[in-house]
């Protein structure tokens, strides 16, 4: 009881009250509805790749400028998988294409992952604890990762079309609502109750989290930190990966530079969220999310802008972020 007290509830606000101050100018309840669920669901999406650099940077301390690799390796890795089953994706049955799509999702977050262990290994590791050469250094593996997608899947722009059973629209009310917007909403809340519970409940959410406020102390027990550290690096890419599939589907097509092209959302969504914090960049991205899509619809000139105000504005407010810490 005393935790949930002490918790802030403020920044919790800023999302439906975000939603209510926009509603007089759209107008119509149903246009409104129909704008808030894709703007919920571009932020889940959004969240899911930024929760795998959250953990990066909230854990180890690492500044992975070539996250956008991992986004654009899942994706690719999901248009080669679900090639090989087009009698399943283009069934209109959501069973038959969740069959194609869920094997696709683990193929995209293995091969994500082990590219992690390999760029934590040649690129991350020896610049452990010093901020400007792992910018540098990991915006550099980040030009050569992308220059080694296109010459796998080449450099021009790909097709990854939604399965016929995720596509079309369900009506709440008079409001009409995506399919797959409704499914990624569901798969974000999933990431993100399984990230919680495994920071806050398990064993080694609590080494890990010793481990970043006292490492020699962790390691006196017995414990070999590096491990735990590279199992982070490795869970964040594939969560990544996870990401580029979902980020994918949503543009429904994808291309070498569609990492890159999201890594400056992930960015804004994980400094007004509070570097490394997971509720908080949940919170930033469902604020990215439904501002970006309010803004396409009521000034499409100044959506490009608003979400640098969005951050200026809440960095006035909290220049650390909504949440400082990890919680």
């Amino acid at each position: 009881m005393n935790k949930l007290a002490d918790f802030d509830w403020k920044p919790m606000a800023l999302v439906p009250v975000l939603a209510l101050l926009v509603l007089p100018f759209i107008g119509s309840g149903s246009t409104w509805v129909t704008l808030t669920v894709a703007g919920l669901a571009m932020g889940m999406i959004i969240f899911i790749i930024a929760s795998g650099l959250t953990l990066i940077f909230g854990l180890m301390d690492v500044l992975n400028f070539g996250h956008g690799v991992f986004i654009t390796l899942g994706a690719f890795v999901a248009i080669s998988v679900l090639g090989l089953m087009p009698d399943w994706t283009a069934s209109p049955q959501l069973w038959r294409n969740l069959v194609a799509v869920v094997p696709a999702i683990l193929a995209a977050m293995v091969v994500a992952a082990a590219a992690g262990v390999v760029f934590e290994r040649l690129i991350i590791r020896p610049v452990y604890g010093n901020h400007l050469k792992q910018i540098l250094i990991t915006v550099g593996g980040a030009i050569i990762g992308e220059e080694l997608i296109k010459v796998i899947w080449g450099p021009l722009q790909v097709p990854l079309p939604l399965p016929e059973g995720m596509r079309g629209t369900l009506l709440l009310g008079d409001a009409a609502v995506e399919k797959y917007r409704l499914l990624a909403v569901v798969v974000g809340l999933a990431v993100f109750g399984l990230l919680a519970w495994t920071l806050a409940r398990t064993k080694i959410g609590l080494l890990i989290r010793a481990g970043v406020q006292d490492r020699e102390m962790v390691e006196a027990l017995g414990y070999r930190i590096k491990r735990l550290f590279i199992g982070v690096f490795v869970t964040g890419s594939a969560l990544a990966g996870l990401g580029g599939v979902m980020w994918g589907m949503y543009l429904q097509n994808v291309t070498p530079q569609i990492g890159a092209q999201v890594n400056v959302l992930i960015f804004i969504v994980i400094i007004i969220g509070g570097l490394g914090s997971t509720s908080g960049a949940l919170i930033g991205a469902l604020l990215v999310g439904l501002l970006t899509n309010y803004a396409g619809f009521l000034a499409p000139k100044a959506a490009l802008f608003s979400n640098i105000a969005l951050m200026i504005a809440i960095l006035l407010w909290r220049p650390q972020g909504v949440y400082a810490q990890n919680r």
